[in-house]
């Protein structure tokens, strides 16, 4: 029986990289994309060592249209089968005042959370829907439901990838293509690194005094969002840890 292919955005860290794990645990066989070549051969040998899957590496950024546009036209045909496209390259950059923050970073974010999905699924979409089958799974965040302070175009974004993952859904459900939007809170990765922008006292601030969501927490959700039956779609799901409620509210330990 031939695998099933998942191809991963932003897979050479966090919630990406332990989703490609996962999915090898489970005899996907694997097509990770990143910005880092060295890292998407680090985690292209470490899978392959520890599972008997095929792995395919794409070195593109997300937010260069045509780089996605020619990746994804040059697959090789026994690739083009994709089962599952997961949208997980993101970022947040900066957390100031609206009027004080860099639009330099707001730019990024909305090249990267919003216009980089939007490119990529477009790239996939042709191949799902020459099969009548397919599943995308858009990372969100819960800022996309609840705004914070100095959140403002991070929240923007991911709000917007909440509102195109419900029109995707409804404009896919002709082609029998499943649509998915997975909403983490708080989660020990390189998120907070990125966002500080290498400052690693902030970075590590964000965590303290609780224990937020690893990687591989959310990994685990959406293996299983993707392991239902053909019928069944989760179409929008909010993961925190037990310490957290929503963006506002996160019980801390004295």
């Amino acid at each position: 029986m031939t695998n099933k292919i998942v191809l991963i955005t932003g897979a050479t860290s966090g919630f990406g990289a332990a989703a490609a794990m996962k999915f090898a645990s489970q005899h996907y066989d694997i097509i990770i994309t990143g910005r880092r070549a060295e890292r998407l051969q680090e985690i292209s040998l470490k899978i392959q060592e520890r599972y008997n899957v095929k792995v395919l590496c794409l070195n593109f950024d997300v937010r260069q249209r045509k780089a996605v546009e020619q990746a994804i036209s040059s697959l090789p045909e026994p690739w083009k089968a994709i089962d599952l496209l997961i949208n997980n390259a993101g970022l947040a950059l900066g957390r100031d005042n609206f009027e004080e923050a860099s639009i330099e970073d707001w730019e990024t974010m909305i090249d990267t959370n919003l216009k980089g999905l939007m490119y990529v699924t477009r790239a996939v979409l042709p191949l799902m829907i020459t099969r009548k089958k397919g599943h995308i799974i858009n990372l969100g965040s819960t800022a996309a439901k609840e705004v914070y302070e100095k959140g403002n175009m991070y929240c923007a974004s991911k709000s917007a990838v909440d509102a195109l993952s419900k029109a995707m859904r409804i404009d896919l459900l002709p082609h029998r293509i499943k649509v998915t939007a997975i909403h983490p809170g708080a989660a020990d990765t390189e998120f907070s690194m990125v966002r500080f922008k290498g400052n690693e006292a902030l970075a590590k601030k964000v965590y303290e005094g609780y224990q937020p969501l690893v990687a591989e927490d959310v990994a685990e959700v959406i293996y299983y969002t993707a392991s239902l039956p053909d019928h069944v779609c989760i179409n929008d799901l909010i993961i925190t840890s037990t310490s957290q409620a929503n963006s506002f509210y996160t019980f801390k330990n004295s």
